[in-house]
């Protein structure tokens, strides 16, 4: 049940449950699918048809990388400027358009620039849905929202693949054209009537909203309810950069999405399938190297919803996630190379590394508790940047310490996960000292602002 202090208050939370997360959650769901299509059609008879060679296939995926990091802080702004309502559906008509082109491509240099601002449009998503959440939910609310949001993403992960062959297999040579080019142009359909649905019933954020099904004293609650939040937008100008860079908020929260961002490694980068591959003794079917893995995610979505609830049932004591993963990461490594004969051992190893996922929810919920008597474009930075670093070390650290060929051990990349669990553990330490210091000064000096720095309530269109 949700924690809900009155009446009034739980009508309007449940009015904005149901179209916050049934937009953002499917948006996210079908952001993976479109995200994951290009290796399904890789797979399925692309590859041939294009005539791709050595790893073009790599560069392309580096490519929507590198589009996707550069998309996360102009997206996040853009959300403080724009209407999301107008800004979110843009964006998935834009990526859905690009789906639906690739369709028609010839090779795979056509590909490449399309998986680029496909990376951009797609960088709208997940940052921007955690300012957007951080802006409508108390602190004992929005933890299990921000985790029922990475749970779509994660149910994505799981069941994509499934709708994915589904589209081909019923669709190859229809009209003349490959499966996998009918599987673009369906992930790119689909979208579209999320799209309208956001531009119809979004409701923006608390102070903008002008949603039909929210009365005039329900949008007054909306506001007032969250008493301690900071609606304020600073101007972009070298003021806002100097007081984002002097705040501790940015290095905080961005090295903390960084470092655990890593602990996720085990599953992101299917450790347990290329382990399964290369198994030294026994043999694995195509089914089972398949179906295996998906018990990872699975145990991911029940460890995100459990800590996401808990933690705030616990009034947003987000860190106890950091304690809880470092010690995963710690277990999790050590009995994979010191029991590595034991192959029920390892399995069990890689299922409770998927219970790392839990950090995605909480630790954007912590970012977004820190900072609500800070600027909210400010906190809708630091949030995009917190993407933005993640994604960036995820370029080369997969490389690294999790390339297939070091497959069954990952030896290198065991040591990796303990270093960086380690480090977790002492960095959330010192946001929890950080943190408690802060909230110690008195609130008239918590968030001083510099004389050049004039806010404005709104600024969006």
């Amino acid at each position: 049940m949700w924690l809900i202090p009155s009446d009034p208050e739980s009508k309007l939370v449940r009015k904005i449950d149901f179209f916050i997360l049934s937009f953002c959650c499917v948006t996210y769901f079908f952001n993976y699918l479109d995200r994951s299509n290009l290796a399904n059609a890789y797979v399925s008879g692309m590859k041939e048809e294009l005539a791709f060679e050595g790893n073009q296939f790599n560069v392309i995926n580096t490519v929507f990388t590198v589009g996707y990091i550069l998309g996360q802080v102009p997206s996040n702004l853009a959300v403080t400027y724009i209407r999301p309502r107008f800004f979110f559906p843009s964006m998935i008509l834009f990526w859905g358009g690009l789906t639906m082109i690739t369709a028609a491509v010839h090779n795979p240099q056509g590909i490449m620039a399309i998986r680029f601002f496909l990376g951009l449009a797609e960088a709208s998503t997940f940052a921007g849905t955690h300012y957007i959440l951080g802006s409508w939910y108390s602190e004992r609310e929005l933890g299990k929202r921000s985790g029922i949001f990475t749970a779509s993403g994660l149910a994505g992960t799981m069941f994509g693949g499934f709708i994915q062959t589904g589209i081909h297999s019923s669709l190859d040579g229809a009209k003349g054209l490959s499966g996998w080019r009918w599987l673009f142009i369906i992930d790119g359909l689909i979208t579209l009537p999320i799209a309208i649905y956001g531009l119809l019933l979004f409701p923006d954020t608390p102070e903008t909203t002008t949603a039909p099904y929210l009365t005039e004293s329900e949008r007054a609650l909306a506001v007032s309810r969250l008493s301690n939040a900071n609606r304020e937008r600073a101007p972009l100008n070298l003021a806002f950069l100097k007081r984002m860079f002097t705040t501790w908020y940015w290095w905080a929260f961005v090295m903390l999405w960084v470092i655990a961002g890593e602990t996720e490694s085990f599953s992101s980068n299917s450790l347990l399938a290329l382990y399964m591959k290369a198994h030294p003794t026994i043999h694995y079917s195509v089914a089972q190297l398949n179906n295996y893995p998906t018990g990872v995610p699975a145990v991911g979505i029940v460890s995100t919803l459990f800590w996401a609830t808990l933690t705030d049932i616990l009034r947003g004591k987000r860190y106890l996630v950091g304690y809880f993963i470092g010690v995963t990461g710690v277990v999790t490594s050590v009995l994979i190379l010191t029991r590595f004969e034991s192959t029920a051992t390892v399995f069990g190893a890689y299922y409770w590394a998927g219970a790392v996922y839990a950090c995605q929810a909480t630790f954007f919920a912590w970012c977004n508790d820190a900072m609500r008597n800070q600027d909210a474009r400010q906190r809708s930075v630091v949030i995009a940047s917190m993407n933005m670093g993640n994604n960036a070390v995820n370029a080369w650290w997969s490389i690294i310490f999790y390339s297939a060929d070091l497959a069954p051990q990952f030896t290198r990349g065991m040591w990796a996960m303990i270093a960086c669990s380690i480090a977790l553990v002492i960095w959330t330490s010192g946001i929890v000292w950080k943190s408690a210091r802060q909230e110690r000064r008195p609130p008239s000096i918590r968030a001083p602002e510099s004389s050049e720095q004039q806010t404005v309530k709104t600024d969006e269109v």
